[in-house]
């Protein structure tokens, strides 16, 4: 079951995120369907695109746990009104540059 979220309008470019089940990991969903954990490698889609794809996502509850849709830029970068926490869970912890994703650890 995905979370309740903002509600996106229909032109907004956005992407499905989610947590991967085994290791707990941000993830996104790719073109192709499959999850990835670099958002630059995340499928960007809008209108009914997106809702097709988070319902192809919410399917996939056995590898990826809550699916939402999250807005980005039209070239992938985390905007909108949950950017600090979107850019939290994309790149780490921010408790120091040593650990989390900024160190190579993802």
């Amino acid at each position: 079951m995905s979370s309740v979220r903002p509600k996106l309008k229909p032109e907004v470019p956005k992407l499905v995120t989610a947590w991967d089940a085994p290791n707990g990991y941000t993830i996104y969903r790719t073109a192709s369907g499959d999850w990835t954990q670099k958002v630059s490698e995340a499928e960007i889609v809008t209108h009914d695109a997106a809702d097709e794809a988070l319902a192809l996502a919410v399917k996939d509850q056995t590898r990826a746990n809550d699916p939402y849709l999250m807005e980005v830029s039209e070239d992938g970068q985390i905007i909108g009104r949950e950017t600090l926490r979107e850019s939290i869970r994309a790149n780490g912890p921010t408790c120091h540059p040593q650990y989390g994703r900024q160190a190579g650890d993802a």
